[in-house]
């Protein structure tokens, strides 16, 4: 755990809240980076509790969530929101819907202004104990390639659009906690969407009615 090497004198920590006040306190990404260090100062971003029954497993921040602290406030947000078939209400409860992406911090832009991938310090170093501790979990939502390779390891496919076409089989094989791969509802995207109409014919009503059932109380 991450602790260990910021602090080797400090005690395990204990509790989700305590975990989650821990990784939103995390620099591993400037003081023991995987490669190149993180360009700009941290600001982990996590969000969930022990009784949330849906892990939206993200990317990593980008600039507009970098500046908010809060997940997915960009059109990103909204056009996953429009998928879910939820309001920001129901999406921002934390009781109920977890969102933690593969990488916590921004991690910069590319040289053709695109966001960098995921850091590489933060699932090792917190996620296999973070979701542990949240148990009540049964649905995840593995948005982007580098989420569904680490939530679906060998059943991932050749690329992100085979990965999604699976998703019946995958939601089958992944049970009793189902894991549903999604494409970055980044608009960039928008081009994707058009040249796959299944996904939002077929794919689309399942999720909603997944997460309608799991809001809802329901199995």
């Amino acid at each position: 755990m991450v602790k260990s090497l910021l602090n080797p004198a400090a005690p395990p920590t204990s509790g989700l809240d305590r975990m989650l006040a821990d990784i939103r306190a995390c620099r591993i990404c400037v003081e023991h980076p995987i490669g190149r260090r993180l360009p700009h100062e941290p600001r982990p971003v996590v969000w969930g509790s022990a009784t949330a029954r849906i892990l939206i497993a993200g990317q990593a921040p980008g600039t507009r969530v970098h500046a908010s602290g809060k997940p997915f406030t960009d059109p990103s947000g909204d056009r996953l929101r429009a998928w879910m078939g939820i309001d920001e209400a129901d999406f921002y409860d934390e009781t109920r819907i977890a969102i933690v992406p593969m990488g916590f911090c921004f991690p910069g832009l590319d040289a053709k202004g695109g966001d960098l991938p995921p850091r590489r310090e933060c699932a090792p170093a917190w996620r296999h104990e973070l979701l542990a501790r949240m148990p009540a979990v049964d649905l995840v939502l593995a948005v982007g390639l580098y989420a569904q390779q680490y939530h679906l390891g060998k059943r991932a496919k050749g690329s992100l659009t085979e990965t999604v076409a699976d998703w019946r089989q995958l939601l089958e094989d992944t049970a009793p906690v189902p894991v549903l791969p999604l494409p970055h509802p980044s608009w960039r995207n928008s081009g994707w969407i058009k040249r796959n109409p299944w996904f939002e014919a077929e794919l689309i009503p399942t999720l909603q009615g997944l997460v309608s059932a799991r809001l809802a109380g329901q199995s």
